[in-house]
């Protein structure tokens, strides 16, 4: 019975059994022997370059990217047309030829600044269907310095190499996107006692990420497996994109508002101010007066903001999204045969009480959770093949529950 030479296992105990003049090799032993010499960086980059050759005329072009986000996500159109370009934008580089005398194209990383509740993770959650690239959604809220218990940044990297299977050259053209950025801003500019083991340390490990330099990877995630062994990852061609809800930041747009209205002019600039969404004023200064350090800031030069939502968008998230809240629950009644239909009035009440409570359209499904809880109890047992909700008993529910006091 043969074996092979380097493990020792039978022909029996492996899938595979390379046979050679002198010697056999099986399929694991095959795998070993190619990681072995990616990792000393002996592998022709032809392999690489032509494995991932991106046909531009079958990518989605920005305005085809826009409209699939306008079947899932309400408004935006500003965050929309700023995500759709730097996507196509991205599939251009990794289209590139690059030949010695081509201009390079350098890749625009992108921050998204909006209240909670108005859109972020589900633009990129949605922007993910679309795309032909690994994508990975990572938290920055879970990350701290090296030698502290959390994660450390190259985490992130850990699930985009999972979101491409762990092919490395796939992962190293694919795109992450860094939820809660504003979690890691400096808390401080005064010293203090505590380490901020969360704040400024983590946005210093970013730098090399955002940047693009050669990372090591663990794999299974460095602090419980110490002894495994790393990947490599070039992020020079990763796109990152950075959403965060940055509350309070409108304070800091306000007061510089109020620096620069001066002179003559000063009360005619102060009523082309819009006082109800500040925040489409945002800058860089911006940024760091909030607490990112100015390193950070200059690797996410595309910034953008996402509007607040008014009682027209609300009510339009409510109904017109293809997986919008009420098509979510008449699908759920459907199954048990029921038809659920839902008064205008009531859904007026839903949107005034969102409205109320600041929570954006998180507070939609909140509100409507709230309401349907008795109904999604009794409906199951009952024979009645149709049931509406009326503003007297949305009210009447949300009266029962802990959110109405």
């Amino acid at each position: 019975m043969n074996h092979c030479s380097f493990c020792g296992k039978s022909e029996k105990q492996v899938k595979i059994l390379l046979n050679g003049p002198k010697g056999n090799i099986c399929e694991s032993c095959v795998a070993l022997a190619y990681d072995m010499v990616r990792e000393h960086g002996l592998l022709p980059d032809q392999t690489i370059e032509e494995s991932f050759d991106i046909d531009l005329s079958r990518v989605p072009k920005p305005k085809e990217i826009k409209a699939f986000l306008d079947e899932y996500v309400i408004g935006q159109d500003e965050a929309k047309k700023t995500l759709a370009v730097a996507v196509y934008n991205h599939y251009k580089r990794l289209a590139q030829k690059h030949d010695d005398n081509d201009v390079e194209i350098e890749k625009s990383n992108i921050i998204m600044v909006g209240a909670t509740g108005t859109g972020k993770t589900l633009l990129a959650r949605t922007i993910a269907r679309l795309l032909k690239v690994p994508f990975a959604i990572a938290d920055a809220t879970v990350f701290t310095e090296a030698g502290y218990v959390g994660e450390d940044v190259e985490s992130i990297l850990t699930r985009l190499l999972q979101a491409a299977d762990y092919d490395v050259p796939a992962a190293e053209r694919g795109i992450v996107f860094i939820d809660e950025i504003d979690k890691i801003a400096r808390k401080s500019d005064n010293p203090s006692i505590t380490r901020d083991v969360s704040g400024e340390g983590v946005q210093q490990s970013l730098l090399k990420l955002l940047e693009g330099s050669i990372v090591n990877v663990a794999p299974k995630g460095g602090r419980k497996h110490p002894e495994q062994d790393f990947i490599h990852v070039d992020t020079k061609n990763i796109l990152f994109i950075c959403g965060g809800a940055f509350d309070g930041i409108e304070r800091k747009i306000a007061q510089r508002l109020n620096t620069q209205v001066v002179g003559f002019t000063s009360v005619a600039n102060t009523h082309k101010i819009d006082r109800n969404n500040i925040m489409r004023y945002i800058m860089p200064p911006d940024l760091k007066s909030f607490g990112l350090i100015p390193e950070l800031i200059g690797r996410l030069p595309v910034l953008t903001h996402l509007e607040p939502l008014d009682k027209q968008a609300l009510t339009a998230i409510l109904r017109e999204p293809k997986n919008s809240i009420l098509k979510q629950y008449e699908k759920l009644f459907e199954m048990d045969g029921v038809k659920l239909t839902f008064a205008t009035d009531a859904l007026n009440f839903i949107v005034d009480k969102a409205v109320e409570y600041k929570l954006g359209a998180r507070g939609l499904r909140s509100i409507v959770e709230a309401i349907m809880v008795e109904p999604m109890f009794e409906q199951p047992s009952r024979k009645t093949r149709k049931f509406e909700i009326t503003l007297a008993f949305a009210k009447q529910q949300l009266a029962k529950s802990n959110l109405e006091i």
